[in-house]
């Protein structure tokens, strides 16, 4: 029996509300936001105290495909292209050969330990290859720490190129079960195709979009978000329609979008940030409704030798091999393996063979759900300390709120940076006038002591002092070279 939208309506604010309202939980105590996420989800399941039943893989695998299109777009949109340059082969190697001997590693461990062939424990590899760096930094960030130096993109990037690697393989290896004639040879061409026309489509269709935002001028800043949406849902669309990976479509173009000069731009990185949380949220809800408890039961001493064997065998190899050749330490390298944590996208992957009525699959599901549960309760409750016993910890600089915003609006050559006045500086006890500030800068608020205030020409600077800037990137360069002094 079917119930009334009004009930249904009801259940599904409740279960957002908890979700919201368990990020508290994971800020005060450092838990991985995910993990509550799937928690209420199956204690809101047919099992749990909630009763409610949900089985259905093809709208999972439906709605799971909708949010990692805009999971991996905010990721783009929110990755700087400097730090792409520093880490980009790094990264790449991370997303492609760290993600092939990961699948190859975990296939010998599931053929060994759960009896399934050689192809199988390689569609098992691949589903659970890919890791989430938004957990990564979900943990780092309640616990307040930072991470040094270039490691901190080098996550990100490889986390929003390793999904579409995995979504490959897994696809291709199921191609592979379903005809057993194919010859595996094949998804070598493949990979360059799917590949080739994805990023081939993010260029094209991504410098079109910063063009259409651009152009539009749309009267109503609440219109980009929508516009947003359906961009995504092109790019995504018209890749996957030419044979293309749209998931590497829409992560690259977020990246080209992201880093362009767009008007309403604040509008469109805090609609992202807020879409992206809510994609996430809704995800392992659906997640945690899926699973069935007393089916995770049973596979609990398998499940753990092969959660085992990814996190301590296969994750670490594949990461020492595939930065081999970089200038990292042993202690960074470390961290990249232990920091390997699975989120969503492999449970997401797992109902690829269930609809697919491929051999093993329902197995094949609940160890992927065990595995992303132990991982993240494992790695992801130790990594701070793990963070700081390697010695590649920082301390997170807080974000700071200012009480004005700058918006980019057509085609003005300015934006809103803070400037912080070094110790020693030259600066300090001189009031504004004399020190040369260049004619294009306008310091609009000054904070000093937690407190703002906005300042004239007879104001005189003191160590710390942070300035809110509005200027061009060279004049904003112009009065760092001056404060610097």
């Amino acid at each position: 029996m079917l119930l009334p939208i009004e009930i249904i309506l009801l259940i599904i604010a409740a279960l957002l509300l908890l979700s919201v309202a368990a990020s508290k939980v994971s800020d005060r105590f450092g838990v991985p936001v995910l993990l509550l996420f799937l928690t209420i989800g199956m204690l809101a399941g047919s099992e749990g105290i909630g009763g409610i039943y949900y089985n259905d893989p093809w709208l999972t695998k439906t709605l799971g495909t909708i949010a990692l299109a805009f999971i991996l777009f905010s990721g783009g949109f929110e990755m700087d292209k400097k730090d792409i340059k520093h880490i980009f082969w790094p990264g790449l190697s991370l997303s492609t050969i760290g993600i092939v001997l990961t699948a190859l590693c975990v296939s010998l461990c599931a053929t060994f330990v759960l009896k399934l062939s050689l192809l199988e424990g390689l569609l098992l590899g691949a589903i659970v290859s890919s890791t989430d760096a938004a957990a990564v930094f979900d943990v780092l960030r309640s616990n307040k720490v930072g991470l040094r130096g270039k490691l901190r993109p080098l996550l990100e990037f490889e986390s929003g190129s390793n999904d579409p690697m995995a979504v490959f393989l897994t696809v291709g290896i199921i191609s592979l079960l379903q005809q057993p004639t194919l010859s595996p040879w094949n998804l070598i061409p493949n990979f360059f195709i799917n590949m080739g026309i994805g990023a081939a489509c993010a260029f094209g269709l991504g410098h079109a979009s910063i063009h259409i935002i651009n152009r539009l001028k749309l009267n109503h800043s609440g219109l980009y978000p929508a516009l947003i949406i359906s961009l995504v849902f092109f790019i995504y669309g018209v890749t996957t329609f030419l044979n293309g990976n749209g998931f590497l479509a829409v992560y690259m173009a977020g990246i080209i979008i992201g880093n362009a000069n767009l008007i309403h731009k604040k509008t469109i990185k805090n609609f992202c940030d807020g879409i992206a949380w809510l994609m996430q949220i809704i995800m392992f809800l659906m997640l945690g409704l899926l699973v069935f408890p007393s089916k995770i039961i049973p596979i609990i001493g398998s499940g753990l030798l092969v959660s085992a064997f990814l996190i301590f065998l296969a994750r670490p190899f594949s990461v020492f091999i595939s930065l081999g050749l970089t200038k990292m330490s042993i202690q960074e390298k470390t961290l990249v393996s232990w920091v390997g944590l699975r989120g969503a996208v492999p449970i997401i992957l797992a109902t690829f063979p269930l609809l697919s009525h491929i051999p093993n699959a329902e197995m094949i599901f609940n160890i992927v759900f065990f595995i992303v549960l132990t991982s993240v309760l494992l790695q992801g409750t130790t990594l701070a300390m793990v963070t700081k016993l390697l010695g590649v910890n920082v301390p997170l600089r807080a974000k700071r709120n200012y009480p004005i915003e700058f918006e980019h609006c057509g085609n003005i050559n300015a934006n809103l940076e803070d400037l912080i006045v070094p110790y020693k500086s030259q600066a300090i006890g001189k009031p504004l006038f004399k020190l040369g500030v260049p004619p294009g800068c306008l310091i609009a608020l000054i904070s000093r002591n937690d407190k703002f205030f906005i300042p004239n020409g007879s104001t005189t600077l003191n160590d710390g002092d942070v300035l809110l800037v509005i200027a061009s990137k060279q004049d904003f360069q112009k009065l760092q070279s001056i404060l610097n002094e």
